[in-house]
């Protein structure tokens, strides 16, 4: 943005002044009631009160299709995302500036095809526009935040896009710290994605959901998913996807199940 050089010094000392308030009391017990947040030490469950008070504040929340925003749907939902920023500097997610939340299930726009004919929308959970929002159906990120185990997390899955497009491309790669985390990254990103393809041509059960053989931005979101909440399986069955995710995230979520 023209100018945000500028605006940083004054975004730097209106969150020191946010997060020198005590911690809101009645966000307490939303935060206590999700399973990720019980299960990290007392710094990361610090480190998640104070993301995601900046979350909160800085980003555009809205409520569509009737919904009403409440303190419980944007502390559970900004928790989720503040989980992937634990161990790794972000900046809140720049690339995301308005989060909307329908009550479930919810209708993309119509689109008009090549040849002008318009093809309803399809019904969807949630989405992360590459220069635009995020869009989430609350029951979807709710049931993700209570579930830990299941291998579904929509708000993870979301947010983990936006990670991707730090660098512009939606391409499963997100901004990689040194050139040999970049290249185990790619060697096994790439050996990984090939192998569940192969899985959800023939059938086969994995540990990963096969919406991540789609591409290798929707691999990674997945993938993302599957770090987070069935983590021990992923070591066992995939330690090498498991480490650079590991390395990634600077975070080893099956040790804190262990």
């Amino acid at each position: 943005m023209v100018f945000d050089w500028l605006l940083y010094p004054l975004r730097h000392r209106a969150r020191q002044t946010l997060l020198a308030a005590p911690f809101p009391a009645p966000w307490l017990p939303i935060l206590q009631a999700l399973p990720f947040y019980r299960h990290l030490d007392e710094r990361g469950q610090q480190r998640i009160r104070d993301d995601l008070r900046v979350l909160v504040a800085e980003k555009h929340w809205e409520g569509c299709g009737g919904l009403e925003l409440s303190d419980e749907i944007k502390v559970t939902i900004a928790a989720q995302a503040s989980l992937l920023l634990l161990n790794i500097e972000r900046d809140y997610y720049p690339g995301v500036r308005t989060i909307l939340v329908y009550p479930s299930t919810y209708r993309t726009m119509p689109q008009r095809d090549a040849i002008g004919v318009v093809r309803e929308g399809q019904a969807n959970l949630g989405e992360a526009w590459a220069n635009g929002p995020i869009v989430l159906a609350w029951d979807a990120a709710r049931h993700g935040a209570v579930d830990p185990d299941d291998g579904h997390n929509l708000v993870l899955h979301e947010f983990a896009h936006k990670l991707d497009l730090l660098d512009g491309l939606a391409d499963g790669t997100p901004p990689i710290r040194d050139r040999e985390q970049f290249a185990a990254w790619v060697k096994t990103m790439t050996a990984e994605f090939a192998q569940l393809r192969a899985a959800a041509q023939h059938g086969r059960a994995t540990v990963l959901d096969k919406y991540g053989a789609t591409n290798t931005a929707e691999f990674f979101a997945v993938a993302t998913e599957c770090f987070f909440e069935r983590s021990r399986q992923l070591r066992e069955r995939h330690p090498s996807l498991y480490g650079v995710l590991r390395d990634y995230y600077d975070q080893d979520p099956a040790a804190r199940e262990d």
